[in-house]
């Protein structure tokens, strides 16, 4: 059955069509605003994954380079493997689903978002998160939904909804969330340092805007919607359970004061072995022992937060752990920063280098070039694992760049700070947010490069307890009270305000009072840890890395671009050898030099000056002679520039033959005494003669 649903938001209308495309899907919707048109299914398998503990959902999210009236580059002119933005979108759509599925729900389901169509006006990342929602709705698949995707601007001082791509470049603060018909369930999003009232503000209007769209997949499934699949609840074992409370409860609440991570994994791991031997002597099954022994030492960890106000280890609610921040660890890096927090840390270095290092990226908007890189790796020794070393994964991508938006805001103009910049954040270990210690590591690591960013920038992620009506929001949350609680809310910034938010949670929403508590918690952690900072390094360094490229800029002419290329690109190979410098030369005549050795650009941009100086009426130089002629010379003052020794301008007295004067190869003083319309130059040896007599 065929149904076309169309929802008006902000102005933009927005339809969301099923039945006629992708019918054997479980769920399909094509979603549509203007001319970008979104295709997402879902599909689930009948029968559920025999020995696994969770739940095993893909979601891709792929763009069509046809979408935009294009052909992919590279060798085999086809899309390949998911690009960075595609990954992201993934997971911005991964976030919110996943919690909204049943326990026990084992059946391999999977999302794919495929852009069809690009007017390269609305972005194709919120159509696909809210079409996800609307195509699990009307299938058979079991889903706690709907969700709505809203994106929320502000240019000006004015918010705006669902903005275009060109409204959202020219935003202050852009954040994109999935909300449900209460709350809000995911943020992502960045700003140039604003202040905690006016992201509150964007957060509770994308709230109120979703709502049309929450009102469209409700009406679509009443129409459409299949009978949801009936999802039976494990059940586990009572005897079991009845075991762990009641030989073991005290153990669990002795295990969360230990503060050290490893001493409590092993702890635990000794007293999981120890009850499973009991169970042995009893035989009682232990099949759902994992399960049952994490469900009580989540409800320890949470039981001791809520009542005590005490944390693992003891911290404190609103506590930060103990940090310490060192800078030019590395001596032969650009500038290079160990940023350590608790049992979580970060080895982060700063790279500079030119033009040429731009990354280049290829998207249905068109080619881009992108001068500044965040590239974040989680080795396996860092969490204490031996593994196979991979490839950067989804998470890698998501947490370098929540990194990279939050120290992008606080970057130098281009103009005053000519480099491509590449942060490197190695974890070397973790146990909670390691992405917000890249922040801090990245900001340590380019005021140590030079880099004259506008202020440090630090980061931390919030947790949160809610029984009931009653809720405690937690600050720099471990790995541990991460799993068991019910928010991850990762916020950056500087002491101005806020550059990058990011937020994920496990209950059905937050409602705005507990955002905005934990908004002013953090910036209260984010002072601190500004604070610790600042006793490493309190602003950028005034001189570059010796190892550091000096880059020096330079303007000629844009139309003596060619003289300095060269035929075949000549000359500026000849430059390049004769100097060792780097030459980047833009269409405008403004020509970059980069080296190491100062005095390397120094020689390149005397060769640049040779090759694009202009001929000065008045001036005398040293020539050489080219070619004689009857009626006289052609003298070369510079290279590439000759001009015109009349017979008349060679001596004071009368020439009657050039040679006996001149010869080609000859070096000859002359003096330019015109300079035409068409650049035709006139030369004087008599007067260059007299002048310097």
């Amino acid at each position: 059955m065929k149904k076309i649903c169309k929802v008006e938001v902000a102005g933009c209308e927005v339809s969301f069509e099923s039945g006629k495309i992708a019918k054997q899907a479980s769920g399909a919707v094509m979603v549509r605003q203007g001319d970008t048109m979104v295709l997402v299914t879902a599909v689930s398998a009948r029968k559920g994954r025999e020995g696994i503990d969770f739940f095993p959902l893909t979601v891709d999210f792929q763009e069509k380079t046809y979408a935009a009236g294009k052909i992919p580059g590279g060798f085999f002119k086809r899309e390949g493997r998911l690009s960075d933005r595609e990954t992201l979108t993934s997971r911005l759509i991964d976030r919110p689903l996943r919690p909204l599925f049943p326990k026990g729900f084992t059946c391999e389901t999977q999302v794919i978002a495929t852009v069809m169509s690009a007017d390269n006006v609305n972005d194709p990342a919120l159509l696909a998160l809210t079409g996800a929602s609307a195509a699990l709705m009307i299938s058979d698949i079991p889903f706690a939904g709907p969700v709505a995707g809203v994106r929320v601007v502000r240019v000006n001082g004015e918010f705006i909804v669902n903005p275009t791509f060109t409204e959202i470049d020219e935003s202050e603060l852009d954040v994109i969330m999935a909300c449900s018909r209460e709350a809000v369930v995911m943020v992502e999003g960045g700003a140039q340092e604003v202040d905690e009232q006016i992201m509150l503000e964007a957060l509770e209007l994308g709230l109120k805007s979703a709502q049309p769209f929450i009102d469209a997949q409700l009406d679509m499934v009443s129409q459409i919607g299949l009978e949801k699949r009936k999802v039976v609840a494990p059940v586990i074992n009572e005897e079991l359970v009845a075991v762990v409370n009641e030989y073991y409860a005290d153990r669990f609440d002795e295990g969360i004061k230990v503060s050290d991570k490893l001493e409590r994994q092993n702890y635990f791991s000794l007293l999981k072995d120890e009850i499973r031997e009991r169970l042995a002597e009893s035989e009682i099954p232990n099949g759902d022992l994992g399960e049952v022994f994490e469900e009580r030492l989540g409800g320890a960890i949470r039981r001791q937060i809520s009542t005590e106000g005490v944390r693992i280890g003891g911290r404190k609610v609103d506590e930060v752990r103990d940090i310490v921040a060192e800078v030019a660890l590395l001596p032969r890096v650009h500038g290079s920063s160990l940023f350590t927090r608790g049992e979580t840390q970060a080895i982060v270095t700063a790279t500079l280098g030119t033009s040429v290092d731009e990354q280049r990226i290829d998207s249905l908007r068109g080619n881009t070039f992108n001068n500044f890189m965040l590239h974040y790796n989680f080795p396996p020794y860092s969490v204490g694992e031996a593994r196979f070393l991979r490839g950067p994964g989804r998470r890698e991508i998501g947490h370098g760049t929540l990194a990279r938006r939050a120290l992008k805001a606080v970057l130098p103009e281009a103009d005053k700070f000519p480099y491509t910049i590449r942060i490197v954040s190695d974890i070397t270990e973790s146990n909670g947010s390691s992405s917000m210690a890249s922040v801090c590591g990245g900001s340590l690591a380019m005021m140590d490069a030079g880099v004259p960013i506008k202020a440090p920038v630090a980061g931390i992620a919030m947790g949160l307890v809610q029984e009931g009506d009653e809720f405690i929001i937690l600050s720099d949350i471990l790995g541990d009270e991460d799993h068991v609680g019910d928010m991850d809310f990762k916020v950056a910034g500087t002491k101005d305000g806020i550059t990058a938010i990011q937020m994920d949670i496990k209950i059905n929403g937050i409602s705005s009072e507990i955002m905005g508590k934990a908004l002013a918690q953090a910036k209260a952690g984010r002072l601190h840890i500004l604070g610790k900072m600042d006793e490493a390094l309190t602003e950028s360094r005034t001189e570059l890395s010796d190892y550091a490229p000096r880059i020096m800029t330079i303007k000629i002419d844009p139309d003596k671009i060619r003289d300095v290329i060269g035929p075949g690109g000549k000359n500026i190979r000849a430059i390049t050898e004769k100097s060792g410098a780097k030459i980047d030369i833009d269409d405008s005549g403004e020509i970059k030099i980069a080296s190491v050795d100062g005095q390397a650009s120094e020689i390149a941009i005397a060769l640049i000056r040779d090759l694009t100086q202009e001929a000065e009426v008045g001036k005398i130089y040293l020539g050489t002679v080219q070619r004689i002629m009857d009626f006289g010379a052609f003298v070369q003052i510079f290279p590439g520039t000759d001009g015109l020794l009349h017979v008349s301008q060679i001596a004071e007295e009368r020439v009657r033959e050039v040679r006996d004067y001149l010869k080609e190869g000859d070096e000859v003083m002359v003096k330019v005494i015109e300079v035409d319309r068409q650049g035709k130059i006139r030369l004087s040896r008599k007067e260059a003669m007299r002048d310097k007599n």
